[in-house]
């Protein structure tokens, strides 16, 4: 059973040797840096800072780990932002790839942000979950910003931009207003159950 109600932060890695063994199912989070990734989480918890959110990017720089009972989400650092060195930036793909290699990973949520086309690097995440058999979904952020009609373009848009679209569990989220919550529980439960 996943405990949204007692959800709470667990550990931080920074060093992929480190990262547990363990036999519980995990939901990780994963995108470019500001993309949403803290404040999903926040959101599907209902807690305004269970995992740090920030307006400047590239905040999340462990791999953190939250505890909901029978499952952890993991909160993935972001990648693609530019002002790291690429001594770190190497260092967070690292660590990124070390995490995904993991058996014990029920589902990768790997969140867009419905207002912009992909870029290479979530088309290069999605092409190596789709090459690894990695069970994912996407999770479409910021859908509250666009208009009905816009939302529409973007769906058609990403059905040329990014690889088996058609095949790919898509959920239209909103951090701020609850979008997508219900039914991105309801995979959860799902996945967990089966796992």
């Amino acid at each position: 059973m996943i405990d949204y109600i007692n959800a709470a932060f667990s550990i931080s890695y920074a060093n992929a040797k480190k990262l547990p063994q363990t036999d519980k199912p995990e939901i990780a989070f994963s995108g470019k840096s500001n993309v949403g990734k803290s404040s999903l989480i926040n959101k599907i918890v209902n807690r305004k800072s269970l995992a740090r959110a920030s307006a400047t990017p590239g905040k999340t720089r462990l791999v953190n780990y939250f505890n909901l009972g029978d499952v952890d989400f993991v909160d993935l650092p972001g990648y693609g932002y530019a002002k790291v060195s690429k001594g770190e930036s190497e260092s967070w793909r690292g660590l990124v790839l070390r995490y995904l290699h993991r058996e014990n990973i029920a589902l990768v949520v790997q969140l867009i942000d419905m207002r912009h086309a992909p870029s290479a690097q979530d088309i290069q995440m999605i092409n190596w979950l789709i090459d690894t058999e990695t069970p994912f979904i996407i999770a479409l952020t910021k859908a509250d910003k666009l208009k009905p009609k816009e939302r529409e373009q973007r769906l058609a848009a990403f059905a040329d931009e990014i690889p088996c679209f058609e095949d790919i569990t898509v959920v239209q989220t909103s951090a701020e207003k609850g979008d997508g919550m219900d039914e991105l529980k309801s995979i959860f439960e799902e996945v967990v159950e089966c796992f």
